[in-house]
């Protein structure tokens, strides 16, 4: 272990070592919060001044952080807020935790990534430990970041090193959060490993080493790519349930019951947050450079991308069924962030539903206790309207996007309008008005069943 290692490491084992967390989002601010909580001085720097501003005054903008947690770090003299990359240079390690979203050709954009980079070098001195956390394709570590550096002169594992650790925050989740979920290392070199392995030990529960910041920068790929080909099997299955006349939710709940090779997923009006939506389309973008061509990805991401115009399909029957059409009926959504109980309208379903009614001709608004406004495609801000039940009345039709906990489903039932439930919040209350995604009442005689079938 050279000088720069040995020191680093003394520096993490006593908390000496100044850290820093670049990107203040739904990672970056929780990490911070955690570093800072374990007793180490920390230095987070976002380009957003308003963040920095709300830091210091104790407001958070992160559902996962409240205000009390906020402030008594703030309290404590180890937390302090920047816009300016120039306090790298006190820094002995920095995680990135910067965006890594889709150019509008689908393709990964990993642009913020540079930017830190070129920042990197700019002001990093001798011996910093630098851990990316951002999701992004496998080779990115080395490629983005490792050739950048030891073009200037450094040499990783040497005199400063390098890791990948791939985030892994949902939002809302009452039982893991930033401490208590296993965490994935990969380093540049053993040296670059063990150092971000004892770094991130003295933060979280638990470590999970792994050979190469490739297989790290890969398992976060296989993580979410697993969940989207599955969601989307299990939509494909609702749409085939609905045409057969099968209640899906009531098959999952059936085949959940088996206690080993079965896990339960369900269908939805789409996919949403940051992760699922993005993370697979890095990994086929990857892959094709290798003339590797994934179809499960391709097939996968078809599929969830068509819910919402199957939401919208499945709407206009229900509308039809009132001898009514989709063009100038009045349609309420309920909920519109991408889960529930939060505020996060990333890739959120919901907002392409409600394009997608607007697009047909049809008076829309919505209602979302947490995500109180939004911007449309033309960049105008569409707020949520108040919960008001005889205002609610008037509609032709509602259509829950997000099964929210604070919503009286019993009340919402009983204001006797079609409802389209598209996560089978109203289970148990068997009304006319209550349509399921997934579900199409069986028809009552043998002749309509035919019929339907037939069609």
């Amino acid at each position: 272990m050279n000088m720069y290692a040995a020191n680093l490491k003394h520096a993490i084992e006593h908390k000496t070592s100044v850290v820093g967390v670049i990107g203040l989002g739904y990672v970056g601010l929780p990490l911070a919060i955690e570093m800072c909580k374990q007793g180490f001085q920390v230095v987070g720097i976002d380009v957003d001044p308003t963040k920095v501003e709300k830091i210091h005054t104790g407001h958070s903008y992160i559902k996962d952080v409240s205000d009390e947690t906020l402030m008594e770090c703030m309290n404590t003299g180890r937390l302090f807020a920047t816009s300016d990359y120039s306090h790298i240079q006190l820094l002995n390690a920095v995680s990135i935790c910067v965006p890594t979203p889709l150019s509008e050709n689908q393709d990964p954009d990993t642009s913020y990534i540079t930017q830190v980079v070129e920042q990197l070098k700019r002001y990093m001195k001798k011996g910093l430990m630098i851990t990316l956390e951002s999701t992004t394709y496998p080779g990115t570590t080395e490629e983005l970041i490792q050739r950048e550096i030891e073009a200037i002169g450094y040499r990783a594992g040497e005199d400063f090193f390098l890791c990948f650790s791939p985030e892994r925050v949902d939002p809302s989740n009452e039982k893991y959060n930033t401490f208590n979920t296993p965490k994935v290392i990969g380093g540049a070199t053993p040296a670059c490993l063990e150092l971000g392995a004892a770094l991130y030990g003295h933060i979280v529960e638990s470590v999970v080493p792994v050979s190469s910041t490739k297989v790290a920068e890969m398992s976060k790929l296989l993580e979410n790519t697993f969940r989207s080909v599955n969601i989307a099997f299990i939509n494909e299955m609702a749409m085939m349930c609905d045409r057969m006349c099968i209640d899906i939710w009531e098959v999952i709940d059936a085949a959940a019951t088996k206690p080993f090779g079965f896990m339960p997923f369900y269908p939805g009006p789409g996919i949403g947050g940051h992760c699922i939506p993005l993370d697979p389309m890095y990994l086929s973008w990857k892959a094709k450079g290798f003339r590797f061509y994934s179809k499960f990805i391709d097939i996968a991401q078809a599929t969830n991308a068509n819910m919402p115009y199957h939401v919208m399909e499945k709407t206009s029957r229900i509308l039809n069924e009132g001898s009514k059409s989709l063009r100038n009926s009045k349609i309420l959504i309920l909920g519109m962030a991408y889960k529930p109980n939060i505020d996060d309208l990333r890739e959120s379903p919901g907002l392409e539903i409600y394009e997608l009614f607007k697009a047909s001709g049809a008076q829309v608004d919505y209602y979302d206790p947490h995500a109180i406004h939004f911007k449309n495609k033309t960049g105008k801000t569409v707020c949520t309207i108040d919960y008001n039940l005889p205002t609610f009345k008037t509609y032709d039709c509602m259509v829950l996007i997000t099964n929210h906990q604070s919503f009286d489903y019993e009340e919402l039932a009983d204001l006797n309008i079609p409802i389209l439930d598209t996560r089978n919040a109203f289970k148990g209350i068997k009304r006319p008005n209550i349509y399921k995604l997934g579900y199409t009442a069986q028809p009552s005689s043998n002749e309509e069943w035919e019929e339907a079938v037939l069609v």
